[in-house]
């Protein structure tokens, strides 16, 4: 490993002497120390000390390089923590981590509950509505938080998702003298003198959570009636086939529903819309469901609208496009993309016919009919026929 210059410290909650020996000598050598007012103070930093800037940034550390520098985060710096921002920055020979337990795994031990089935969302700058997808019946969760509002704000979001009835295990100041954990129910949240640092255990109630099969009820989305239907959004979701860290581009958004549940799935996804009024219901699917980090949307014509975008893995046209479409797009595109298009029109239909002739794939005719009344019986009434063009290029 050399001879790095900067050491990561993973950093207990009571003082520097719960330090392993490595990580106290690499404070003592330290000619400049980085990390919060409490770490400093508990390290007896002094005038080597310097505060993390507000907003955060890694650009402080590595305007010392040349130095002995000495980072101190929480716990495990590779956990939700600062080792991750400034790594990239840096070659391997100049830095090493000098890890403590996260504060995942001393809120397992102090509930006693498996690590592997937990899962575990840090929430220092993330909005709670990043939750959403994570719901699931009698499941567990362990949340990092910001501040000592953090458990409140979490009980009131999971009585807006129906887990009222969720049990929040408060844990503060974990790891050191002034550790407790405290125990309420969400919906009867009371707990008004919290100290940070703090995270919460959430045992969640049965019946709550997002299905996880595609195709969800169309009233999760803000629309304005241009939405893919959900029976349709699921077999296109199916066509789509997302995976884990793939980029979709999603061309004609309408609501962005496709998009939604393709991020749902482990995706990310620009969703390109013209009309003014659907990118703020997109914009607004983004915030509800907590896609921020996942899902971006952009406003303008294609195929302009698309330039200088990073290159997609899967594609999906919404409204089917036209020919001047798809003579842009399809050269644009890197081998190996998958494109689905689904198209409502006999004209669009017939194009779509044509570029499978041309390029290969397959042809899909979805025909669907809901039970609505028919005097004083029920009969069937069709839905538009959607003909969908699915194609690995």
């Amino acid at each position: 490993m050399g001879d790095p210059w900067l050491s990561i410290i993973g950093m207990p909650d009571d003082s520097a002497d719960a330090l392993p020996a490595a990580s106290r000598a690499a404070l003592a050598e330290a000619e400049v120390i980085f990390g919060g007012p409490r770490h400093l103070e508990r390290a007896s930093a002094g005038t080597r000390g310097r505060a993390w800037p507000v907003p955060f940034s890694v650009e402080p550390v590595l305007a010392e390089r040349g130095k002995r520098v000495a980072m101190l985060v929480s716990g495990d710096p590779f956990w939700f923590g600062a080792g991750g921002s400034i790594v990239g920055a840096l070659q391997p020979d100049e830095w090493h981590s000098l890890p403590a337990p996260s504060t995942f795994s001393l809120v397992a031990n102090a509930l006693g509950w498996r690590l592997e089935e937990v899962t575990c969302h840090g929430l220092h700058a993330a909005p709670l509505a990043q939750l959403r997808g994570a719901l699931r019946p009698k499941g567990r969760m362990i949340c990092l938080l910001r501040d000592g509002g953090g458990p409140a704000a979490l009980a009131e979001f999971l009585c807006t998702q129906g887990a009222g009835a969720a049990t929040l295990h408060v844990a503060e100041r974990l790891g050191g003298p002034d550790a407790r954990v405290r125990e309420v129910q969400a919906d009867g949240f009371d707990l008004t003198d919290v100290q940070a640092p703090v995270a919460v255990g959430v045992e969640l109630p049965k019946g709550i959570g997002l299905p996880r099969t595609p195709g969800l009820s169309d009233d999760h989305f803000a629309c304005d009636g241009q939405i893919t239907k959900a029976p349709v959004r699921a077999l296109t979701l199916s066509a789509l086939a997302p995976r884990p860290g793939e980029l979709l581009w999603d061309i004609g958004a309408g609501s962005g529903s496709v998009s939604v549940e393709f991020c749902l799935a482990g995706g990310r996804a620009i969703a390109f819309e013209q009309h003014a009024a659907r990118v703020e219901n997109i914009t607004r699917n983004i915030a509800d469901f907590g896609l921020n980090a996942r899902m971006q949307t952009i406003h303008g014509r294609a195929p302009k609208v698309w330039a200088g975008q990073p290159l997609p893995d899967v594609v999906f046209v919404g409204g089917g496009g036209n020919a001047a479409l798809y003579d842009a797009l399809l050269p644009a595109l890197p081998a190996g993309t998958r494109l689905v298009a689904n198209g409502v029109t006999l004209e669009t239909e017939a194009l779509l016919a044509q570029l499978q002739a041309a390029h290969g794939g397959t042809l899909l005719r979805i025909e669907l009919a809901q039970a609505a009344p028919l005097g004083r019986m029920r009969g069937w009434q069709p839905l538009r026929p959607v003909v969908q063009w699915s194609v690995t290029l």
